[in-house]
């Protein structure tokens, strides 16, 4: 009978190190978080606390068109993303992606806002204190056109475009 060797992956768990097979998924993780970065608009990607030569290889990335190039360029972000810490844009991306517990928690306090302003329209002064750039005329509007939508039955636009308001004052007055 032969003595079974353990192999190299097997020391390497015992020594404490990462495996090959982990190292390389982590780069691929890291590589992917690139991409992600990459397809986020500017908007978004000003909002990222990142260091500045990771966002110039990001901008690089969105002027490439060639695929081998562009995948080169993954390639060079993942790298320049191994040197930092990627737990502060993984929080970003999960803020914009909406997967957060901050952003669900936000989300949710703008839809309760946005009930109690449908069930008592002195809601409105709360809103005003909050930020100084309110149109109340088209939050009034947008008030009366939800609940009219509402008491006919039909589909929910202004209530939406009540919501999408009161995020956007939100973001206002955060900034």
């Amino acid at each position: 009978m032969i003595p079974v060797e353990p192999n190299d992956e097997d020391n390497t768990e015992e020594s404490g190190r990462p495996s090959k097979s982990q190292l390389k998924r982590d780069m691929d993780a890291l590589q992917d978080m690139g991409a992600r970065l990459v397809d986020l608009g500017t908007d978004q990607l000003k909002k990222i606390d990142m260091p500045d030569n990771l966002r110039e290889a990001v901008r690089e990335a969105k002027r490439i068109t060639q695929h081998g190039a562009l995948r080169r360029q993954l390639q060079y972000i993942g790298k320049l993303m191994r040197s930092i810490d990627p737990a502060p844009i993984q929080a970003a991306l999960d803020e914009i992606d909406g997967v957060s517990a901050a952003a669900n928690a936000r989300m949710h306090a703008l839809e309760r806002l946005r009930e109690r302003l449908l069930e008592d329209e002195s809601v409105l002064n709360e809103i005003a204190r909050r930020t100084t750039t309110t149109d109340f005329q088209h939050l009034r509007q947008l008030r009366r056109n939800a609940l009219k939508e509402k008491a006919e039955g039909k589909p929910p636009r202004a209530f939406r475009e009540l919501y999408r308001v009161l995020r956007e004052l939100e973001e206002r007055a955060n900034d």
